[in-house]
């Protein structure tokens, strides 16, 4: 067990008074560990029929499991394949609260390395737009791997201070989803070198950054627009303080009942916040000694009524008659529906970018729309990002192997393929697929496929 500061447990145990043994107790406890279905690319029924894991359910998710820390899920095949994201179970908690629909348009204002991002994109199921953001350039970049990985195709990836997105976004976002950087208390036990971070910073600091972020995100949320604020502290100051400052700035801001609440969650404890306001036991606490999962808060915020502004949601098809023949030649042996957005050309890159209506002028933009390849002379290549938002059925040319061949692990090394035995298909641009579930592209020539699996992407 890690040693504690002596200042944070004279705060927890303040805090949680005659179960602070209990709390202490939990440290002893083995860490549990969870993924979360990707359910743009499978069902959770369909997931479990293949599941090559012992697996149960997180109760408080439609789509979040245990697996045993002995298992190693992120060398499998299906992890490749983007059919699952590996996510600390508590931390499921935000983005499936989050009531997002279909073409909703979605911000996640501290978005690496991207669990609830593509959580919520599953959620907006193609429709819409997710703005995923990260200040951090270096973050951000894992973040727009876990997208594209996960099949994403209608996100906007940012990397920027939020105050400088707010002037062009002001009441721009039907939800919005903030996991405030934080002090991380309710993480000692699953990383212990997040309390020297505490002990050289504490509260205060972050306290002040979840200020300038939720300020602004309050001001690009729409009227009736649902926020959720997420912390994985314990710190009253944090957490109910930080909910009653966003209610001081916007009157109109309320705290939602949480539905199918699950029964281990604590209330919120307004008894420990700056002032006394009943809304605050609409929160969710979540200790680490009364569920299988780590510490965190959870509030789902409400900004006054919903208004009669309805965004244009006709599936409008893309033009393609104009662009290079190479590209339309590419295009088509393939199937997936392009609407709602535009193709664009730039550097030689091949963009599908949705439509948004919003100007990014000065904003660090690391990606908008779907990368679907590059130019080359005289001739298309498709992009590892654009493998991954096909499905089987969307691709004219695909060779499907199962788990258990080792010709797929050969593959995911970037390796050449004979699959001469079972390839019916033609010469040229192939899909490769685990399971009938895309991995990459290759090209092929009389069964043996050259591949095109990105380099960085490779199993090691």
């Amino acid at each position: 067990m890690a040693a504690l500061p002596a200042e944070f447990e004279l705060k927890m145990k303040e805090l949680l008074g005659e179960e602070y043994e209990s709390y202490l107790e939990s440290f002893r406890a083995e860490r549990v560990y969870g993924l979360r279905v990707n359910t743009l690319k499978i069902s959770v029924e369909d997931f479990l029929r293949i599941c090559p894991f012992e697996v149960k359910p997180v109760p408080w998710t439609h789509n979040g499991f245990y697996y045993r820390g002995s298992d190693k899920p992120a060398k499998h095949p299906y992890y490749f394949a983007g059919l699952y994201y590996l996510q600390e179970p508590s931390a499921m908690t935000p983005a499936e609260i989050l009531p997002v629909e279909e073409g909703d348009f979605v911000l996640d204002t501290c978005a690496a390395p991207g669990g609830k991002s593509t959580e919520l994109a599953s959620k907006l199921n193609g429709k819409g737009v997710l703005f995923s953001n990260d200040i951090s350039n270096s973050r951000a970049q894992a973040l727009l791997k876990n997208l594209e990985l996960f099949g994403v195709k209608n996100t906007v990836i940012l990397s920027e201070d939020p105050q400088k997105l707010e002037p062009q976004f002001r009441e721009y976002f039907d939800k919005i989803l903030i996991d405030a950087p934080c002090s991380g208390e309710g993480m000692f036990r699953k990383e212990p070198a997040v309390i020297k971070s505490w002990v050289e910073h504490g509260n205060e600091f972050y306290v002040n950054l979840q200020k300038q972020i939720t300020k602004k995100a309050l001001s690009m949320l729409k009227p009736g627009g649902m926020m959720v604020y997420s912390t994985c502290t314990f710190a009253p100051c944090e957490d109910e303080d930080m909910i009653l400052y966003m209610k001081d700035l916007c009157p109109e801001l309320k705290v939602l009942d949480i539905p199918n609440r699950y029964g281990g969650f604590s209330e919120g404890m307004p008894e420990k916040a700056v002032r006394y306001d009943e809304e605050l036991k609409k929160c969710i606490r979540i200790f680490p000694h009364k569920v299988d999962g780590e510490g965190h808060f959870v509030a789902l915020l409400q900004k006054g009524e919903e208004t009669e502004t309805e965004r244009d949601s006709k599936n409008k098809k893309a033009d393609i008659s104009r662009l290079p023949l190479e590209l339309r030649e590419f295009l088509s042996m393939v199937s997936m529906p392009f609407e709602n957005g535009s193709f664009e050309i730039r550097n030689e890159k091949v963009y599908f970018v949705p439509d948004t209506g919003a100007a990014f002028t000065g904003l660090r933009v690391m990606r908008s729309g779907l990368l679907i390849g590059e130019m080359k002379k005289k001739r298309f290549e498709p992009s590892q990002a654009f493998a991954m938002a096909l499905k089987e059925a969307e691709f004219s040319n695909i060779v499907s192997l199962p788990a258990s061949d080792p010709r797929v692990l050969k593959y995911l090394k970037g390796e050449t393929v004979d699959v001469s035995d079972v390839f019916t298909g033609n010469d040229g641009w192939v899909l490769f697929a685990v399971d009938h579930f895309p991995l990459g592209f290759a090209k092929a020539a009389r069964g043996i496929l050259k591949n095109k699996y990105l380099a960085g992407w490779r199993y090691q």
